[in-house]
């Protein structure tokens, strides 16, 4: 184990003897002393973010929702993953949270589980007020906030907004885009696809790949390349125009 991993490791366990001796993890009213300082480097989607701590980077899955896809190698972008992706971008990006652990502290795929703070309010609950995220992966014994999740998405539900405003969208076992378009008649979309200048079958298949290379160099690689099939996606996009807008380049010849 290197010493990158040690730090983390120790400030974490540390985390965890502060959560005990404070009653189970309940939160101060003061000064959130079981919470962890951190730096949002990277969005990756609505659920998702990568953050340095120190010297060590990690990858954060937010506990307890999730959002539509937006990114998924073998998935088209979903209704409302745009909108759900966006708001997180613009909420957390390159800036300092708190992350506040619950129980277990890691996934099987080994990234932190965490909530995250911001200016004094959870961004798991403000996706959740505006519709974008549905509560999910409830798995004890990180179910700390849980009732208090659902109350909320119940208000969203109620109100129609965001995920909430397609029919059979949104289901117990996730996102079914397809339910969403055979009750409705038409294919399901979110504010986003509903552009005129848009096709609404624009984003059904997205196949250009947006990769950031070693150096930060955000590069989007179309079908043909020399490089397209070995290149991991980080984001996927429908059309050339839509990722240079999220400030990613064609690769130099």
């Amino acid at each position: 184990m290197n010493k990158q991993s040690l730090s983390v490791t120790a400030i974490i366990g540390f985390l965890m003897m502060v959560l005990l001796l404070a009653g189970c993890g309940a939160a101060t009213e003061t000064g959130n002393a079981n919470r962890i300082d951190a730096k949002v480097i990277k969005v990756v989607d609505s659920d998702t973010i990568k953050v340095k701590m120190g010297n060590t980077e990690e990858t954060v899955r937010m506990l307890l929702i999730d959002g539509p896809e937006t990114v998924h190698p073998s998935k088209p972008v979903q209704p409302f993953g745009p909108e759900a992706s966006d708001f997180a971008k613009k909420t957390l990006s390159n800036q300092t949270v708190q992350l506040e652990l619950d129980v277990s502290e890691r996934d099987k795929y080994g990234r932190l589980l965490a909530y995250v703070w911001i200016d004094d309010r959870m961004f798991n609950e403000m996706a959740l007020e505006r519709g974008l995220v549905r509560v999910a992966y409830v798995y004890a014994p990180n179910v700390k906030y849980v009732d208090q999740f659902r109350n909320i998405q119940k208000k969203a539900q109620q109100q129609g907004i965001g995920i909430w405003s397609i029919e059979n969208y949104v289901q117990d076992d996730g996102f079914h885009p397809e339910e969403a378009e055979a009750s409705s008649g038409a294919p399901a979309s979110g504010e986003a696809a509903a552009e005129e200048d848009v096709p609404a079958a624009a984003c059904a298949n997205p196949t250009i790949k947006g990769n950031i290379n070693a150096k930060g160099d955000k590069i989007y690689h179309v079908p043909g390349n020399r490089s397209y099939e070995q290149t991991k996606a980080e984001e996927m996009f429908c059309t050339e125009a839509e990722a240079v807008a999220a400030g990613f380049r064609k690769p130099k010849s």
